[in-house]
C-alpha cells in the first residue's frame, strides 16, 4: 500500500497537489507551518492508488512517497 509523506516546514500551500490528486484525497490543513503557510495533509490514506501525481506536481518537493518499505525520490535538486 503506498504510504505518502507530507513534509509540514517545505509545503507552501499551492494546493497543487490537491488539485492533482485523482482520487481527491489530498486536502488543505487548519494549521500553520513554520512559514506561515497551511499545508496539505492526506484526508484518506486508504484510497491513495500510489500514481505519485502529487509528489510529480509540487514544486517544493514536500511530498514523499513509500511504497512497500522502498522510498521514491523524484528530483535531486
Amino acid at each position: 500500500m503506498p504510504q505518502i509523506i507530507i513534509s509540514p516546514d517545505s509545503c507552501k500551500g499551492c494546493e497543487l497537489c490537491v488539485h492533482a490528486c485523482p482520487q481527491q484525497i489530498l486536502g488543505m490543513g487548519k494549521k500553520i507551518n513554520s512559514k506561515g503557510y497551511f499545508y496539505a495533509e492526506m484526508v484518506e490514506q486508504m484510497r491513495c492508488i500510489g500514481c505519485r501525481l502529487c509528489c510529480i506536481t509540487c514544486p517544493d518537493m514536500a511530498i514523499e512517497m513509500k511504497v512497500n518499505g522502498a522510498m521514491y525520490h523524484y528530483f535531486s535538486y
